[in-house]
């Protein structure tokens, strides 16, 4: 088989083809090529054309395929829907940070996996329930392609899409070192993001190789009960477990633990949730992201403001750490935290079709560059 050259660091591909001649300087060399300009060149100074064929033919250049893009009026953020190996679609999210007129750039949230085994209550992609896991390649390309789409440069990624990345881990973490290494994506390893449920053997193994990304591990709850009420994942990987994993992270890393915690209103925003909390962690350094759930079906709201205002204050009492409150966007068009559910929206549709409004992708412009705006944005 072909092999797939998106898949691989450049030290992966030159492993793979020193036997053919290929240095571990031509590896990094084909490796931008690829990821920056879609394709081999003709010619590369110093290399023998016979080299480059042969590269040619042991090779190929996976590119995923363009389903749908929607982009909220509201806010800017945008939703992009792909086709990969598999004939389920997925989502990534372009997330726009703008506010600064002297560097305008965007985040990518990727998907590691199609659908989710792990059935959150609040999510809707964790209702599609478990396709299939992500090759590195389909990651990484999920960020040149919205780089292609884009009118400023993508400088961060967050793992935050479909799946868990630490239900993917080997294949999340080819392709994050993918997008951070130099002749790749050259994406700052402390601009990318692995977010998990609390999946315990992926966030030992991400202490143990002392990852340099960056760790946000969803709480919730520190109610076990209510936990495995909201997220199964509870029964697999208890809270005391989890809390000792991320401790042990800590005294590793000596970062302190973002913990993000999914708000729903009447459910895990009271006083006793903030006291709860506190004394979980206790003794451990962390900071909260509050994110407002959103939920379609209805059944989960996000607290009111004198919810919110009450939850913060405890918090400030009882937890003593740094605050922020996430603001999750692009919910008109189903592209916030908990809302990406691609196989429910395009099932019936022709996947050869574009839905009414939507515009095809550009041709991949390379991760470096910056590629005018289409046409309706």
């Amino acid at each position: 088989m072909p092999l797939p050259l998106k898949n691989l660091t450049s030290a992966g591909i030159h492993d793979a083809l020193a036997h053919a001649g290929v240095t571990a300087r031509l590896a990094r060399r084909v490796q931008a090529a690829v990821l920056r300009r879609g394709a081999l060149p003709d010619r590369l100074h110093g290399v023998s054309p016979g080299l480059l064929a042969e590269v040619r033919n042991l090779t190929t250049i996976p590119h995923l395929r363009d389903v749908e893009r929607s982009i909220s009026p509201q806010d800017g953020f945008a939703k992009y829907v792909f086709l990969g190996d598999g004939p389920d679609p997925f989502e990534a999210v372009r997330i726009p940070l703008l506010h600064r007129a002297d560097d305008p750039k965007y985040i990518v949230c990727v998907s590691s996996q199609v659908g989710c085994p792990l059935g959150c209550a609040f999510c809707a992609t964790g209702r599609l329930g478990f396709q299939r896991n992500l090759a590195p390649w389909e990651m990484v390309d999920q960020v040149i392609r919205i780089q292609a789409d884009s009118a400023h440069p993508v400088r961060g990624v967050v793992f935050m899409g479909m799946g868990d990345p630490m239900l993917n881990y080997d294949a999340a973490i080819e392709a994050a070192a993918i997008m951070s290494e130099p002749c790749g994506l050259a994406i700052s390893a402390k601009a990318i993001t692995f977010s998990t449920a609390g999946v315990i053997p992926g966030i030992r193994r991400f202490t143990a190789e002392h990852q340099p990304y960056r760790l946000v591990v969803s709480l919730t709850s520190a109610d076990p009960a209510l936990r495995r009420d909201l997220m199964p994942v509870e029964s697999a990987h208890p809270t005391p477990d989890l809390i000792a994993a991320l401790r042990a992270y800590h005294a590793a890393s000596h970062e302190r633990v973002t913990l993000a915690w999914i708000m729903i209103a009447g459910v895990n925003v009271r006083e006793k949730d903030a006291r709860q909390l506190a004394e979980l962690v206790q003794g451990l350094p962390v900071k909260l992201d509050l994110i407002d759930v959103n939920d379609p079906t209805g059944r989960f709201q996000p607290p009111s403001p004198a919810e919110l205002d009450a939850f913060r204050d405890a918090l400030r009492v009882h937890l003593k750490a740094p605050v922020t409150r996430r603001y999750s966007g692009g919910r008109d068009i189903h592209a916030a935290c908990g809302m990406l559910a691609g196989s429910l929206t395009l099932r019936a549709r022709p996947k050869t079709c574009l839905p009414h409004g939507a515009e095809p992708l550009p041709a991949p412009a390379g991760a470096g560059s910056r590629a005018a705006p289409t046409s309706g944005r």
